[in-house]
Protein backbone atom coordinates (compact mmCIF):
# COMPACT_ATOMS: atom_id res chain seq x y z
CA UNK A 1 0.00 0.00 0.00
CA UNK A 2 2.77 2.44 0.87
CA UNK A 3 4.55 1.71 -2.41
CA UNK A 4 1.41 2.38 -4.44
CA UNK A 5 0.85 5.61 -2.57
CA UNK A 6 4.44 6.67 -3.20
CA UNK A 7 4.17 5.92 -6.91
CA UNK A 8 0.91 7.86 -7.21
CA UNK A 9 2.37 10.78 -5.29
CA UNK A 10 5.50 10.71 -7.46
CA UNK A 11 3.38 10.65 -10.63
CA UNK A 12 1.30 13.59 -9.41
CA UNK A 13 4.41 15.52 -8.42
CA UNK A 14 6.04 14.85 -11.78
CA UNK A 15 2.98 16.09 -13.66
CA UNK A 16 2.92 19.24 -11.52
CA UNK A 17 6.63 19.95 -12.00
CA UNK A 18 6.92 19.40 -15.74
CA UNK A 19 5.41 22.68 -16.84
CA UNK A 20 5.51 23.49 -20.56
CA UNK A 21 7.77 26.35 -21.57
CA UNK A 22 6.17 29.73 -22.08
CA UNK A 23 5.73 30.46 -25.76
CA UNK A 24 8.27 32.89 -27.20
CA UNK A 25 6.90 35.19 -29.88
CA UNK A 26 8.28 34.92 -33.42
CA UNK A 27 8.33 38.74 -33.68
CA UNK A 28 11.43 40.82 -32.96
CA UNK A 29 11.74 41.43 -29.22
CA UNK A 30 11.53 45.23 -29.30
CA UNK A 31 11.49 46.88 -25.87
CA UNK A 32 11.38 50.34 -24.38
CA UNK A 33 13.85 51.22 -21.64
CA UNK A 34 11.12 50.67 -19.04
CA UNK A 35 10.21 47.36 -20.67
CA UNK A 36 13.79 46.09 -20.48
CA UNK A 37 14.03 47.09 -16.82
CA UNK A 38 10.74 45.29 -16.13
CA UNK A 39 12.03 42.11 -17.81
CA UNK A 40 15.23 42.26 -15.76
CA UNK A 41 13.24 42.75 -12.53
CA UNK A 42 10.92 39.84 -13.36
CA UNK A 43 13.97 37.66 -14.05
CA UNK A 44 15.48 38.61 -10.69
CA UNK A 45 12.18 37.81 -8.95
CA UNK A 46 11.92 34.43 -10.71
CA UNK A 47 15.46 33.56 -9.65
CA UNK A 48 14.72 34.58 -6.06
CA UNK A 49 11.53 32.48 -6.03
CA UNK A 50 13.48 29.51 -7.40
CA UNK A 51 16.18 29.93 -4.74
CA UNK A 52 13.53 30.10 -2.01
CA UNK A 53 11.89 26.94 -3.37
CA UNK A 54 15.25 25.18 -3.50
CA UNK A 55 15.55 25.58 0.27
CA UNK A 56 12.41 23.52 0.93
CA UNK A 57 13.34 20.19 2.54
CA UNK A 58 10.48 18.05 1.22
CA UNK A 59 11.57 17.00 -2.27
CA UNK A 60 8.04 16.83 -3.70
CA UNK A 61 7.07 20.22 -2.33
CA UNK A 62 10.40 21.68 -3.49
CA UNK A 63 9.70 20.45 -7.03
CA UNK A 64 6.17 21.87 -6.96
CA UNK A 65 7.31 25.26 -5.68
CA UNK A 66 10.29 25.49 -8.06
CA UNK A 67 8.44 24.55 -11.27
CA UNK A 68 6.86 27.90 -12.13
CA UNK A 69 9.87 30.10 -11.22
CA UNK A 70 12.18 27.82 -13.20
CA UNK A 71 9.91 27.96 -16.26
CA UNK A 72 9.57 31.75 -15.92
CA UNK A 73 13.34 32.18 -15.53
CA UNK A 74 13.98 30.23 -18.75
CA UNK A 75 11.52 32.46 -20.62
CA UNK A 76 12.85 35.68 -19.12
CA UNK A 77 16.50 34.80 -19.78
CA UNK A 78 15.60 34.34 -23.45
CA UNK A 79 13.63 37.59 -23.56
CA UNK A 80 16.36 39.65 -21.88
CA UNK A 81 19.01 38.08 -24.14
CA UNK A 82 17.06 38.88 -27.32
CA UNK A 83 15.75 42.29 -26.25
CA UNK A 84 16.29 45.05 -28.80
CA UNK A 85 16.19 48.38 -26.97
CA UNK A 86 14.40 51.01 -29.04
CA UNK A 87 14.97 54.62 -27.99
CA UNK A 88 11.97 56.89 -27.53
CA UNK A 89 10.85 58.46 -30.81
CA UNK A 90 12.49 61.79 -31.60
CA UNK A 91 9.50 63.08 -33.53
CA UNK A 92 5.81 63.32 -32.79
CA UNK A 93 4.91 63.75 -36.46
CA UNK A 94 4.04 60.08 -36.94
CA UNK A 95 3.14 57.19 -34.68
CA UNK A 96 6.16 54.97 -33.94
CA UNK A 97 7.29 52.37 -31.44
CA UNK A 98 7.30 54.13 -28.06
CA UNK A 99 4.78 56.79 -29.11
CA UNK A 100 1.74 57.59 -27.04
CA UNK A 101 -1.16 58.03 -29.42
CA UNK A 102 -4.65 59.35 -28.77
CA UNK A 103 -7.42 58.50 -31.18
CA UNK A 104 -11.16 58.95 -31.34
CA UNK A 105 -13.46 56.18 -32.42
CA UNK A 106 -16.50 56.72 -34.62
CA UNK A 107 -18.69 55.82 -31.61
CA UNK A 108 -17.34 58.86 -29.71
CA UNK A 109 -14.88 57.09 -27.41
CA UNK A 110 -11.42 58.60 -27.07
CA UNK A 111 -8.55 56.28 -26.17
CA UNK A 112 -4.86 56.78 -25.49
CA UNK A 113 -2.24 54.04 -25.69
CA UNK A 114 1.53 53.83 -25.70
CA UNK A 115 2.94 51.43 -28.28
CA UNK A 116 5.42 49.11 -26.58
CA UNK A 117 6.96 45.64 -26.72
CA UNK A 118 4.93 42.47 -26.35
CA UNK A 119 6.02 41.67 -22.79
CA UNK A 120 5.22 45.14 -21.47
CA UNK A 121 1.87 45.59 -23.21
CA UNK A 122 -1.06 46.05 -20.83
CA UNK A 123 -4.14 47.58 -22.48
CA UNK A 124 -5.85 48.16 -19.12
CA UNK A 125 -2.84 50.25 -18.07
CA UNK A 126 -2.71 52.16 -21.37
CA UNK A 127 -0.15 50.28 -23.45
CA UNK A 128 -0.50 48.00 -26.47
CA UNK A 129 1.94 45.77 -28.28
CA UNK A 130 3.50 47.01 -31.50
CA UNK A 131 2.26 43.81 -33.18
CA UNK A 132 -1.37 44.34 -32.17
CA UNK A 133 -3.74 45.05 -35.07
CA UNK A 134 -4.50 48.60 -33.89
CA UNK A 135 -0.83 49.51 -33.37
CA UNK A 136 0.16 48.08 -36.74
CA UNK A 137 -2.46 50.24 -38.48
CA UNK A 138 -1.55 53.39 -36.53
CA UNK A 139 2.22 53.21 -36.96
CA UNK A 140 3.49 55.60 -39.60
CA UNK A 141 0.31 57.70 -39.51
CA UNK A 142 -0.01 61.30 -38.31
CA UNK A 143 -2.53 63.49 -36.51
CA UNK A 144 -5.74 63.69 -38.54
CA UNK A 145 -5.15 60.36 -40.28
CA UNK A 146 -7.86 57.73 -39.96
CA UNK A 147 -7.66 53.95 -40.08
CA UNK A 148 -10.36 51.29 -40.16
CA UNK A 149 -10.38 48.50 -37.59
CA UNK A 150 -13.10 45.88 -37.57
CA UNK A 151 -15.50 48.06 -39.49
CA UNK A 152 -14.90 51.07 -37.21
CA UNK A 153 -12.91 54.18 -37.94
CA UNK A 154 -10.18 55.53 -35.64
CA UNK A 155 -8.88 59.07 -36.12
CA UNK A 156 -5.55 60.06 -34.60
CA UNK A 157 -5.97 63.23 -32.53
CA UNK A 158 -2.58 63.46 -30.75
CA UNK A 159 0.87 61.90 -30.73
CA UNK A 160 3.40 62.39 -27.98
Amino acid sequence: MAVAFTKEESFETASETLLPDRVISPHPNLVTEAGLKALELQLQQAREAYEAASAIEDVNERRRQAAAPLRDARYLVARVRTAQLVPDPVSTDTVAFGSTVTFSRDDGRVQTYRIVGEDEADPKAGSISFVSPVARLLMGKGVGDAVEVGGHELEITAIR
